[in-house]
């Protein structure tokens, strides 16, 4: 783990540190490439449980998205699915973002196929169309590890929450079980990025996954990190003793003058 890197340049390993629209277009251009069988790998190389663990972080936010009046915005929303399950528990309005344009024809085919009532739309994570104060919940899985800075991030997911509003991120962390652990890392190192690739047809870009999920701050890192931006009663919650944790954290009622 690199910790040479300014906190708030620190993000995905695509690009340089510090150059962040670089990064940026790197991420972009990866994940139009990959749209096409992206919903199939994810549900392939984790054998289906990514989407339960969508539907374990839709149902922590029930309480935040419930009102009729609510807003929840899932960022870096793919094809849809995490957008989805917050539909299955939200009474008000849940509109989905990201910034890969055949990510998003996908989900809105999706959307009329199942006829979901969500909102996709183009927009990225580091600069968001919407005003401060917008959303009672803002939601992102496995898409945080890829913005190019995390700190620029939590502080724009912290500008368009309502004051206690609800900030959740579903990511892939470190392992915490022993005996489990060293058997994943191997699935994870050698054999996916080779099958992600063959599937996927784009050279590179499970290697990428395996790579940027490498770096990424672990549990009690990215907690601190959240508590650093503002966020206040951070936890978080692992799924399958550590592949995937959901994080927390709400932002203060009060703001503090400055």
């Amino acid at each position: 783990m690199n910790k040479t890197v300014v906190p708030s340049l620190r993000g995905s390993p695509l690009g340089s540190p510090g150059k962040i629209a670089e990064s940026a277009k790197s991420v972009q251009g990866m994940f139009d490439a990959v749209a096409p069988r992206y919903d199939f790998l994810n549900h392939f190389l984790s054998v289906g449980f990514d989407l339960a663990w969508r539907r374990a972080t839709a149902q922590e936010l029930r309480g935040a998205i419930e009102r009729p009046e609510s807003i929840a915005l899932d960022l870096c929303c793919g094809t849809g699915d995490l957008a989805f399950a917050l539909c299955k528990v939200s009474q008000g309005r849940v509109i989905g973002a990201d910034f890969s344009h055949p990510m998003l024809q996908r989900a809105t085919a999706k959307n009329l196929r199942e006829r979901r009532p969500v909102l996709f739309l183009e927009g990225d994570s580091l600069s968001l169309p919407f005003k401060d104060g917008y959303a009672d919940a803002v939601t992102t899985a496995f898409g945080f590890r890829n913005l190019a800075s995390y700190a620029l991030g939590l502080r724009e997911m912290r500008r368009v929450l309502k004051p206690e509003g609800v900030l959740a991120i579903l990511e892939f962390s470190t392992v915490r079980w022993p005996w489990f652990g060293a058997a994943f890392r191997f699935y994870f190192a050698r054999l996916l990025p080779g099958i992600g690739s063959s599937i996927s047809g784009v050279r590179g870009a499970y290697q990428y996954l395996r790579d940027s999920v490498k770096q990424f701050p672990a549990q009690e890192e990215l907690a601190a990190l959240m508590r650093e931006e503002g966020f206040e009663a951070v936890k978080y919650r692992n799924f399958m003793g550590g592949v995937a944790a959901l994080h927390l954290g709400v932002k203060p009622g009060i703001e503090n003058p400055g």
